[in-house]
């Protein structure tokens, strides 16, 4: 199938249906649209790909994304309420300011490889094993989320908000500029490195060298 310039261009017979407006789409591949100016049809997407699309500032309310990748997309203060996101890859992304804590959280899975994600917001939200490998995590927001067994290889933790977060056995070996406060998250068997090791310190404001 060739990559598509419409949502409604092309689009394989057997890969619609429409049910009261809501659609639901299977294994399509969408190609440098802009959906601030051309609405994505709301309803149902599943293994599909959305590479080079722009997305800032559209609607996402509502909509359900399953086993679908966003390759070198730009979600820019998109609306994500009650969004639903199961086994998705983000690569190359651009996605800032968005509420991820808005989608439904029963049925969050994700995945993050090499995205921006700086103002972003994933306060209270389940996310084991989550894996932000390659990001920049600028002043995102991981208060009261639970992030046992997640993996932040690679990635840039400026201003990044742990604030009563669960981060047992965390892996942060490889991450740079974060500041965990270990009396107020819990870290139990959280791994880190040596030398990044007064991101645990700051509040004391020493020297070390």
């Amino acid at each position: 199938k060739s990559y598509m310039t419409s949502p409604y261009h092309n689009l394989n017979k057997n890969s619609i249906i429409t049910a009261m407006e809501r659609v639901y789409i299977t294994d399509e591949k969408f190609e440098n649209i802009n959906f601030t100016a051309q609405k994505l049809s709301e309803g149902d997407y599943e293994g599909c790909t959305f590479y080079l699309c722009d997305f800032s500032n559209a609607d996402l309310s509502q909509f359900t994304f399953i086993d679908c990748t966003f390759s070198e997309c730009k979600l820019a203060a998109t609306k994500l309420v009650q969004a639903s996101f199961r086994d998705v890859k983000f690569i190359d992304c651009k996605l800032i300011g968005l509420h991820f804590d808005h989608c439904k959280s029963t049925v969050f899975a994700a995945s993050f490889e090499r995205c921006t994600l700086n103002m972003s917001s994933f306060y209270q939200m389940k996310l084991k094993k989550f894996r932000f490998e390659n990001c920049i995590l600028h002043e995102v927001d991981f208060a009261e989320a639970n992030l046992t067994e997640a993996d932040f290889t690679n990635s840039e933790l400026t201003k990044a908000v742990f604030e009563n977060t669960i981060l047992e056995k965390a892996d942060f070996r490889k991450a740079i500029d974060y500041s965990i406060d270990p009396g107020l998250n819990k870290i139990k068997k959280a791994k880190f490195s040596s030398i990044n090791l007064s991101g645990l310190l700051d509040k004391y404001d020493i020297d070390i060298s």
